[in-house]
């Protein structure tokens, strides 16, 4: 199909037939997204207001009110100064993924640096929520081409699957040549990209994040419902918890492009969850891919 038109098929939450999709939220604050990098020094992080709590509790509400299980890609920055945040996830049934330690991309860190980041934050996260933590997301997405030796410390650290890649163009992030729908990055370590849309033979972005804040609620719906439907594959979808923080502190001096992706939509964010947690049916990335439990 080349035109964008709405599916026939009417979503229903409830039927057994309906494939189930993979939740995830990446677990950082609103000061550590990459975009504020240069603007935000890591060594002010301490002293900065950390909203990180009632945010979760917003999310947890809306999980709750459709009992459903997500995975948490959390930071073990985090879950060094939240411990009782992780375990309450992890009771809650929630999966515990990884997000690294402190935020860094992969492709700014050499391949030393990388494996000892991601096997301490392993190791937190572990301690933490007293389970096996399986799978690990890169920050902003940032493995690629020019850095797939990534995959061979993921995969030395002890994970068993990655949520890494965003097959897209985009001026952060992208690898638009990967492979759209779960694959083997190398023996023993599942890639599980975020979902893309494939039309007129170029990858949209469905998989969630700023661009469901910034299009309409009825594009993102479409994506997600051609994806179960024409492709008969599983979305993979996630955000970030400072998404439904509308009151969050402003970060000074940051450009007009970067203002924009961050603040847009944020009071629409929480109603816009709560139709695309009702419309479509979610669980665990680990369980939707790894378990392939239905």
């Amino acid at each position: 199909m080349n035109t964008l038109v709405a599916p026939s098929i009417r979503v229903d939450r409830a039927s057994d037939t309906q494939i189930v999709n993979g939740l995830s939220i990446d677990v950082e604050d609103y000061f550590q997204v990459s975009a504020f990098a240069c603007h935000v020094d890591r060594g002010r992080w301490e002293s900065m207001e950390c909203r990180i709590e009632g945010n979760i509790e917003r999310i947890l509400s809306l999980l709750s009110a459709v009992d459903v299980r997500a995975t948490f890609f959390t930071l073990g920055w985090i879950a060094e100064r939240y411990p009782a945040l992780v375990r309450r996830l992890s009771d809650a049934g929630h999966e515990i993924a990884s997000h690294g330690f402190e935020h860094h991309r992969a492709s700014d860190q050499a391949p030393a640096a990388f494996l000892a980041d991601i096997r301490l934050a392993k190791a937190i996260l572990e301690d933490v929520a007293g389970r096996e933590v399986r799978g690990y997301r890169a920050p902003s997405f940032s493995i690629g081409p020019s850095n797939r030796w990534a995959f061979e410390a993921i995969a030395e650290a002890g994970y068993r699957y990655s949520s890494s890649i965003y097959p897209i163009r985009h001026d952060h992030y992208g690898y638009p040549e990967a492979p759209r729908f779960a694959h083997e990055a190398r023996p023993g370590l599942l890639e599980v990209p975020v979902s893309t849309v494939r039309v007129l033979r170029t990858n949209w972005p469905a998989g969630g994040g700023g661009y469901f804040r910034l299009m309409p609620y009825a594009v993102s719906r479409w994506s997600l419902a051609r994806i179960n439907e024409c492709d008969k594959q599983p979305a993979i979808f996630y955000f970030h918890p400072w998404e439904l923080d509308p009151e969050q502190p402003r970060i000074p001096g940051i450009g007009t492009k970067t203002r924009f992706r961050h603040y847009v939509n944020l009071r629409r964010m929480a109603p816009r969850l709560g139709r695309l947690l009702s419309d479509f049916r979610w669980d665990r990335v680990d369980r939707v891919i790894i378990d392939g439990a239905a």
